[in-house]
């Protein structure tokens, strides 16, 4: 494998190469004719970069056929266009690429590679040649342009082998299905991947909201949120010619509820959801997935269960018909059931202590569970020959119902308590007696048996919680009766080396609900510099960044009630930055002002969100780096507080 990169400038251009396997790098420069030998020595190799899917390989490719890279580089960087529309002579070179940037996760698919190398902890100074510069480069700005490339090549590398777990998955599924993939397919998303697997034929289809409703349906005290997905389509047309005959709807906007347009019918038509209240708590129903949680923060102690709807989507796709009709096998059935037997190998190799075939038969898994999951998103995306919108919403529709269904058959039980509802399962708490639980467990069994079919089982796992910290339903901790614990949330979630903004705080939030230990322990004995980092990044809506600096003049004090105070001040001086990315950290000392992100649209400076008032800034590597006495921990130790007050929680 080898993994790359591309500095272009109007008048230069360079790549880093690094050869994994024969453990050697190759550094070009303005040489088109080597840049062709390197690939045709290589051309069956899997090249890997970062964002080389939509940047990289198509300045690789230009270059190889005589074109300017300069000018693909603007057209992708300056105008937005994607490489495969600027030319179809890039067909003519084939590339098996594979792109570290994380697509598996929402929150990541559009972060930075330095954001990245920040995280890690690695040197994020960035090269002080500009990439617009009017000129040859110089022999020195050469040289340090290749420093910081071949530095991003190695961040790259890091990035993946941090990630190797995806990039084996997808290699899993190659190996599994050479007939419908091959290793060329790599490169593809999970969603394009699996409608291959599943031999999918592109098809134009008429009948997106023609989605019908399972016979296994017993609803009666909540029938009106079936009745509201009944009747959606009479009522979208009916409140989009109210919005459009209204006359405080602009004319500008006039042509979003015209009800014979089929695009904004459609996105209407999608907006609507209907927020009702079940079980005592606010529920929101849409063409989506189910969310229910109390207004306020709960912290809950007892016989709480953790309802879980055991591979829900996949399990009701089969079971049902509901698998994309543009498939041409049976491929999506041997998936599940292939996971399901590794899935049962797993248990068996944990319940007899063999922790390494556990760990084994999971990663076996991977591959398998990411295809069934793939598929629900690429029913709905126009683009995947696995499009098809009425079986995504009936699957999307009924899931949602079918969990509403189970609710309204739980909520007989005397001292029946709902903590929360999702997707794909609930949290209930009941009495703790014999008599709650089996009365929880015939009302499942007798769910299960109604949504199951011959074709596929859907089932239902209970797991025990011994206590539940909750701010909302995508915000949560619990603690099972077997010590484990499950974290959901940007401040509870485990963090890793390529997700590590602001690390302490999450330790110390955890540590205090699952250990008790006291915010104040953790954030004063940790010794970890970059635990206490914040990332931030400098977007292209502004110039530059300036750091306030001197000793500032205070402008106005506010008291508050609590005995705290808030100060405005004004500082005397900045020290200004070109740079895109920072790692910040709250300081002791008051000349340390603000971070301040200028040029933008407002006209004022303005500070990063969730930096403090008080900051340094440290880009350089944190490999070695031992904490500075001006580090403010206190800043520190009142976010954790800030944190679990959300939750309910005063310390």
């Amino acid at each position: 494998m080898i993994f790359y990169d591309f500095e272009v400038f109007k008048y230069d251009w360079l790549a880093v190469f690094v050869d994994m396997t024969a453990r050697k790098e190759h550094v070009i420069i303005n040489d088109p004719e080597a840049l062709k030998i390197l690939y045709e020595a290589n051309c069956k190799d899997t090249w890997g970069g970062y964002n080389n899917k939509h940047y990289d390989q198509y300045i690789m490719k230009g270059i190889m056929l005589g074109m300017d890279p300069k000018d693909i580089n603007d057209r992708i960087i300056i105008n937005h266009e994607e490489g495969w529309q600027i030319s179809s002579a890039f067909n003519k070179i084939q590339m098996i690429n594979y792109d570290v940037m994380p697509s598996n996760n929402e929150e990541m698919a559009t972060v930075g590679l330095k954001t990245l190398e920040g995280f890690m902890g690695s040197d994020i100074q960035e090269t002080e040649v500009p990439f617009d510069i009017d000129r040859k480069l110089t022999p020195a700005e050469i040289e340090r342009t290749v420093f910081y490339c071949r530095h991003d090549v190695h961040e790259t590398i890091k990035v993946f082998m941090e990630q190797i777990d995806q990039f084996n998955a997808m290699y899993g599924i190659v190996k599994a299905f050479p007939h419908q993939v091959s290793i060329r397919d790599i490169g593809d998303t999970e969603a394009r991947i699996t409608s291959k697997v599943l031999g999918c034929v592109k098809t134009a289809w008429d009948d997106e909201f023609a989605y019908t409703f399972l016979p296994c349906l017993r609803l009666k005290k909540y029938k009106y949120v079936q009745d509201w997905f009944r009747n959606a389509i009479i009522d979208c047309s009916r409140e989009m010619q109210q919005l459009f005959n209204d006359p405080k709807t602009k004319p500008s906007e006039r042509h979003k509820y015209d009800v014979k347009d089929l695009y904004w019918w459609s996105k209407y038509f999608y907006s609507r959801s209907l927020t009702t209240t079940v079980a005592g708590i606010p529920h929101t129903f849409g063409f989506g997935g189910l969310h229910g949680a109390p207004d306020q923060p709960i912290h809950v102690k007892g016989q709480l269960l953790h309802v879980d709807v055991n591979n829900y989507y996949p399990s009701m796709l089969i079971a049902w018909d509901l698998v994309t009709r543009t498939a041409t096998n049976d491929n999506y059935t041997v998936v599940y059931k292939t996971r399901k037997a590794l899935k049962v190998k797993q248990q068996e190799a944990a319940a007899a202590g063999d922790k390494a075939m556990a760990k084994h038969y999971k990663k076996q898994q991977l591959p398998y569970k990411k295809m069934l999951n793939a598929l629900s998103g690429a029913m709905k995306d126009k683009t995947n020959p696995a499009f098809d919108p009425r079986n995504n919403n009936s699957m999307c529709i009924n899931g949602q119902l079918m969990l509403l269904d189970l609710i309204e058959h739980l909520e007989v039980i005397p001292g029946f308590q709902l903590i929360q509802s999702n997707t794909d399962g609930l949290i209930i708490l009941v009495p703790d007696t014999d008599e709650a639980f089996n009365m929880v467990d015939d009302i499942c069994w007798e769910w299960e048996q109604r949504c199951s079919t011959e074709k596929c089982e859907i089932l239902l796992a209970l797991d025990n919680i011994s206590e539940i910290f909750q701010k909302d339903v995508n915000n949560y901790l619990w603690i099972g009766q077997d010590g484990s614990v499950e974290r959901i949330g940007a401040y509870l979630k485990e963090l890793s080396r390529i997700d590590n903004d602001l690390p302490i705080l999450n330790k110390a939030v955890v540590d205090f609900m699952v250990k008790k230990v006291p915010v104040e322990k953790t954030i004063s004995e940790c010794t970890d510099l970059l635990m206490f980092q914040k990332i931030v990044k400098l977007s292209g809506k502004y110039k530059h960044v300036e750091h306030e600096t001197g000793v500032p003049t205070v402008l106005k004090v506010t008291n508050h009630r609590d005995g705290s105070r808030t100060e405005v001040l004004s500082y005397p001086s900045s020290e200004r930055y070109q740079f895109k990315c920072y790692r910040v950290f709250a300081s002791r000392i008051r000349e340390d002002g603000r971070l301040m992100k200028c040029g933008g649209s407002r006209g004022k400076p303005e500070k990063f969100g969730g930096t403090p008032d008080h900051c340094f800034v440290d880009n350089s590597d944190m490999t070695a780096s031992t904490i500075p006495a001006k580090l403010d921990r206190e800043w520190y130790i009142q976010k954790a507080k800030e944190r679990l007050k959300a939750f309910g929680i005063t310390v």
